[in-house]
């Protein structure tokens, strides 16, 4: 918190509220960006409100500031997020603001990205626009967890989803999967892959389910944004005939493998090759997340097999586990949906909080963060 800002009072609680339900509304199509709500006040009323929809369009101030015309003109602007003072896609909002004659400014939380990070406010310090900060911050940091992540920690923010039974298996012995959760469960999903910037899977999957890996819900609008798909295959195994292949949208394959002729079957078939380091069991998923968060990927949700989700937890690189329990039991036969390695202490088993455990039609859906999720700090 900055300590020459200003205190806030109740109204810029409640404006700011406002603001962040406004945010809401980007919530599956702004990314790579940030979800960002405003709201213009002029003497206590609203004379203006904008949210942030796709990137490459107006930001949320721009669109509240066009809203609101010459009322903003000594005006207070409640942001979500303290204003961007850089050319990216669009022109910088610290100009819009001071130009519109914005009087004071409050923003919800700081901009962790390198090219604003406090410079967005000095600036309209600069200006004599008067700055209050750090108002209902938790909130907004949580609604921008992945684009915080991906910008302190050069990773997206990792959920691990997982369809079982209630004694954690994932398939009978025969391999049969299809279908363990309801279709409300199966729906729920669908919100999850609205939100994320990447679904990653492993070439086990794609051999046995041939999954598209699909939003296909039209009650989320992501602005027409498929999320990415991701294969991780070593030995670039996915075979070019996969239905993944005739899907909307980008699929893309890490791999350690060197086979040329394998790697341009895979592109002919609307893959992109991307290599990766291996590590002695599998590729190097510390890599893979870099590497997405370097093509701006925010969230990034894992739909895999037991041994892909199995290495993310034991190498701690996942922030949120979404468990949907099923009221089956398939025995000891069936197929464990963890892959993990023996402890040898109760003390080294993964630290984890629940956070919300609800009924979604007749499953539990159970979700869980890391005790080292960071990516709200």
């Amino acid at each position: 918190m900055d300590p020459t800002a200003v205190s806030a009072d109740a109204d810029d609680y409640k404006f700011m509220a406002q603001a962040l339900q406004l945010a809401a509304r980007g919530y599956y199509s702004a990314r790579p960006n940030p979800r960002v709500g405003c709201i213009v006040t002029s003497d206590g009323v609203v004379v203006g409100e904008g949210f942030h929809y796709r990137a490459g369009e107006p930001h949320a101030e721009v669109n509240a500031l066009r809203a609101a015309g010459e009322q903003a003109r000594g005006g207070t602007a409640y942001v979500t997020l303290e204003p961007c003072c850089h050319h990216g896609r669009t022109p910088p909002c610290t100009e819009a603001l001071i130009d519109a004659g914005i009087a004071r400014v409050v923003y919800a939380t700081s901009d962790p990205n390198p090219q604003v990070a406090g410079a967005g406010a000095l600036q309209l310090r600069d200006a004599g626009i008067e700055i209050v900060d750090s108002v209902m911050s938790e909130s907004a940091a949580e609604m921008n967890r992945g684009f915080m992540q991906r910008m302190r920690r050069g990773v997206p923010y990792v959920t691990l989803k997982i369809g079982m039974t209630i004694d954690a298996k994932t398939a009978l012995k025969s391999g049969a999967s299809q279908w363990i959760t309801s279709a409300a469960a199966r729906a729920d999903v669908q919100r999850l892959r609205a939100a994320s910037g990447a679904i990653v899977t492993g070439v086990g999957t794609v051999a046995a389910d041939d999954p598209s890996l699909t939003l296909r819900d039209e009650r989320f609008d992501t602005a027409g944004q498929q999320p990415l798909r991701v294969i991780l295959d070593t030995h670039l195994r996915t075979p070019s005939s996969s239905k993944i292949f005739r899907q909307a949208g980008d699929t893309l394959i890490f791999t350690a493998s060197r086979d040329r002729q394998l790697a341009d079957a895979l592109i002919a078939s609307g893959a992109t090759i991307e290599p990766c380091p291996q590590r002695a069991v599998g590729l190097d998923l510390q890599a893979v997340l870099a590497r997405l968060a370097a093509r701006e990927v925010n969230e990034v949700l894992v739909e895999a097999g037991p041994r892909v989700v199995g290495a993310f937890i034991e190498q701690r690189l996942f922030d949120e586990i979404v468990v949907y329990m099923a009221p089956k039991l398939f025995g000891n036969s069936a197929t464990d949906a963890f892959a993990l390695p023996e402890l040898l202490s109760i003390d080294s088993a993964p630290p984890l909080d629940f956070v919300n455990v609800r009924t979604i039609g007749p499953d539990l859906r159970l979700t869980l963060r890391s005790q080292s999720d960071h990516s709200a700090t």
